[in-house]
């Protein structure tokens, strides 16, 4: 006999509309008859190892829909990357609790546990069903034409190089801007949509798709820099030179690592001030400025996609139509994905967990120029109708000259 139970989790950073997915999840779920409770897990699979759960079937519509609204993950998130003995701890808690329904919302690493654990549950003969369902600021899911929460960050980060561009203009320097991304750069890519005229920055755009010379950056920043007596740059933090090693790890003298091992980009402004230190020194520019948008792209509340919006809440829905309908009468679990129909809509798939786990998309080459610093039409072209409507404008003064009088005297 079926219990009807479903386990919702959120892992992963936390972006402007993962409670859009979680809310269409418990949702959907409502209208399905088999389905007796809707659990969440708290701060993601630690939760399920923990057993922490929130019974979802006790709020109300409206306080869902006012959560969905809200950036941020309401049920919280970890960081954990579990391996086959967690995720084997994991099962048995499902199992306990008798979930016959296990949907996971994040990105690279949550699909991989998703994948893990149904091969558990296909191992054990136990009937679970698991859904992937798309999350990531980073844009790196594989087979998917972007991912929830992406659209909303871009739109933040196109809009904050549009104010820095303004500023940078009315007061000529350096400004160097420090975006997240270890491996992609779609991100970073997406601060060239803030601009509307030809000699507005950014100038120059960093992508970790590219090798990155420190003395091509200087030339390149010189460069720009006489050209229009400033110089806008935007710059992944995943940056790296031709072995692989993150620009950061040469520059600073102390560097952190992650619980992975890897080279804490995040958390701190210290590529953005290394940056600036080298063109300070090297270009003998005075007015250098850095920043690093760290976590505030990820949640900005006011600057969020109304498509990222609504195709956030749509994956969840699609994750609960999947797993009882199955795809074409055929049932199993998944990972769902974004599919662009048209010049622009979306569509959504189920692929097989395999094909998604574990993997990591970057940028195609035709979105970035052959210089490597900048991006093409061609990316503009398909991020342009993710960043949703009522995009910021700026214009200017048509500034008409008035004759000098003490120079022509003198």
């Amino acid at each position: 006999m079926s219990s009807g139970k479903i386990l919702v989790a959120q892992g992963g950073g936390p972006t402007a509309v993962i409670n859009q997915s979680l809310v269409g999840v418990v949702l959907e779920a409502r209208r399905f008859r088999e389905v007796t409770r809707v659990y969440g897990a708290h701060h993601g699979v630690r939760g399920v190892i923990n057993e922490d759960f929130v019974d979802l079937t006790q709020e109300t519509s409206h306080n869902l829909e006012l959560v969905a609204g809200t950036p941020a993950a309401a049920l919280g998130s970890t960081r954990d990357k579990p391996d086959l003995a967690y995720c084997q701890e994991m099962f048995k808690v499902l199992k306990a609790h008798e979930i016959e329904h296990f949907f996971n919302i994040g990105g690279n690493d949550s699909s991989d546990t998703v994948r893990i654990i149904a091969d558990e549950a296909t191992k054990a003969g136990y009937p679970l069903r698991c859904i992937h369902i798309p999350k990531t600021i980073d844009n790196d899911l594989v087979h998917n034409d972007h991912t929830p929460g992406f659209p909303s960050a871009a739109r933040f980060v196109a809009l904050a190089f549009a104010g820095a561009n303004l500023d940078n203009a009315a007061l000529p320097g350096v400004y160097v801007g420090v975006v997240m991304g270890r491996h992609a750069g779609f991100l970073t890519a997406a601060s060239a949509l803030g601009k509307k005229f030809p000699d507005d920055g950014p100038h120059l755009i960093y992508v970790p798709e590219r090798v990155f010379e420190i003395d091509r950056f200087l030339a390149d920043v010189k460069a720009v820099y006489e050209r229009h007596g400033r110089c806008v740059i935007a710059v992944s933090e995943g940056i790296h030179d031709a072995q692989g090693q993150p620009i950061l790890a040469q520059l600073a003298k102390d560097i952190e690592r992650d619980a992975h091992g890897n080279v804490q980009l995040s958390g701190s402004g210290a590529l953005a001030d290394l940056l600036c230190e080298e063109i300070k020194s090297k270009l003998k520019l005075k007015r250098v400025r850095g920043d690093t948008f760290g976590y505030l792209q990820r949640s900005f509340v006011g600057c969020v996609s109304d498509v990222d919006q609504r195709e956030a809440r749509e994956v969840g829905e699609k994750a609960v139509q999947y797993a009882f309908w199955g795809v074409n009468g055929k049932h199993s679990s998944g990972s769902v994905a974004i599919k662009r129909t048209g010049f622009y809509s979306a569509d959504y798939e189920l692929l097989p967990l395999e094909a998604v786990a574990g993997k990591t998309r970057t940028m195609e080459d035709e979105f970035i120029t052959a210089s490597g610093t900048d991006v093409t039409d061609a990316f503009r072209l398909y991020l342009r109708p993710l960043l949703g409507s009522g995009m910021a404008d700026a214009y200017r003064l048509r500034g008409a000259p008035v004759d000098k009088v003490l120079a022509v005297k003198g």
